[in-house]
Parts: structure tokens; sequence; C-alpha cells
């Protein structure tokens, strides 16, 4: 549903629009109208319309007038004015479109159709946004693991992990304050655990945390340093992978 506002002085102008929307553009709902500038802004603010039909002419002053009251402009405009001299200036100021009076039906329709298109890019960039913001903001809980050894069940927080590396069976736990920890799981099962996390396996004994990349050094067949002063090397085929993570890190 699109919701508009339209501002137009003219009774017999605003009912004729409203009829016109009825017939052909039913997705459309008419929040508010209004017959002026004030009024408008006010109607405005108050509706948070998706699109405002704006007379360009009226009493109090110019649609233009109203529009420049606005810091931003948050909303679709179509002018709609008896005049065809305005366009270019409607053009400036960002209009959607431009309708004549007598509105033509075959117009309307595709005006709102742009305003259709525009609502549904937003939506979709809206819900993008949401979700990388959520993904940004994860819950501190969710980063973190639990893990365990012979005697206990550790619970980690994935931030503290430096590295991990395979022995054959199990896999080593390296951390940021210099503890160990050894459990029973492969190296590829651990891949799995921290796969929604910042790591990567350069080598196929190897798995590490992004954050504590040092430098990549391109000496011996290519090898990552920690900031632990650990060297980790690179196989031949995950290089190029390594080298695009490092470059957006």
């Amino acid at each position: 549903m699109i919701r508009c506002v339209i501002i137009e002085d003219e009774l017999k102008s605003r009912e004729a629009l409203k009829a016109l929307l009825s017939r052909f553009c039913p997705e459309v709902m008419v929040s508010g109208e209004a017959s002026g500038v004030e009024a408008g802004r006010l109607m405005i603010e108050q509706q948070h319309p998706d699109l405002v039909f704006l007379d360009i002419e009226m009493p109090d002053g110019s649609g233009f007038r109203l529009l420049e009251k606005f810091n931003k402009i948050d909303f679709e405009v179509v002018f709609t004015t008896a005049f065809e001299q305005f366009a270019i200036k409607a053009i400036r100021y960002q209009a959607l479109d431009y309708l004549l009076k007598p509105i033509v039906p075959e117009e309307l329709i595709a005006a709102v159709e742009k305003v259709r298109q525009l609502k549904a890019k937003k939506n979709n960039i809206k819900n993008i946004e949401t979700l990388l913001h959520s993904y940004g903001t994860r819950p501190p809980e969710k980063r973190k693991i639990n893990l365990a050894t012979t005697d206990k069940i550790h619970i980690v927080d994935v931030d503290t992990i430096v590295r991990c590396e395979s022995d054959n069976y199990y896999t080593h736990f390296y951390f940021d304050n210099g503890n160990h920890l050894l459990i029973s799981k492969t190296l590829k099962e651990v891949e799995s655990m921290l796969e929604e996390f910042d790591f990567i396996r350069p080598h196929k004994s190897h798995l590490i945390n992004v954050h504590f990349i040092q430098n990549f050094n391109r000496d011996e067949g290519g090898f990552i340093t920690l900031t632990d002063g650990n060297k980790i090397p690179v196989s031949r085929r995950k290089k190029e992978k390594v080298l695009e993570i490092i470059h957006n890190i």
C-alpha cells in the first residue's frame, strides 16, 4: 500500500484526483489532504506519506515553497498543475513526476508505478541494512562456544581464540592470554563450529582468527605472521583467497 497526501487548493481538483486514484490506482491510499502550503506542511508531518501530490500555485504560496520548509524530503513528489511552464523548475526540485491538469489516467498510473518501484527498492535496502545491523550487533553470548576437554567443558569467547592447529583427530586451541586447550574434534569439525565468525583456514592444518593477523610474507611460498609471533604457512591453493581476505580486513 502507498500512502499519499494531496495538497491542492481547489476542492474539485482534489476530488477528481481521488476519483482517478480510486479507479485506476487502488494500491494508493489517500491518508490526508490540504488546501495550502502551511496546512500541507502540517499534514505531511502528521501522516508521513510515501507520496505527495502537490499543486504548484496555491493562495498562500507555491508547492516549491512548501518543499523548502523540509530539511529532508523522505517522500516522493508528483507535481500537479495546469501550467506547463513550471516543468523545468519541478525537475530541479527532484520531483518524481509532473502531471498536467486535467490529469490523464495513463500518466497517473505511470507516476504511481514509479513510486511503487522506488518503495520496493527502499524496502529491500532497509531489509538488507537490518540484516547487516543484526549481524554486526550479535549479542555477546552468541560469540561464545563450548569446548570439551577430558575433565571440563570450557565456555570460551571466540574473540580470544588466536588459532587452531590440527593434531590428527584432535585440535589444539591457542588463546590470546597464552592458554591452550586440546579437544577431541578434527580441525574440519572445528572449522564448522567457527564458520560464522572471522576465521580462515590458510592451510589444511591451521585455522586462524583474522583479527590476529600481523602481516603476510610472500617469501618461502607465503606465510602469515600472527600477533603472538607464530608463523602460519599458506598453501598454494589457498593463497589467492587468503590475500583477498587480508585486503578486506
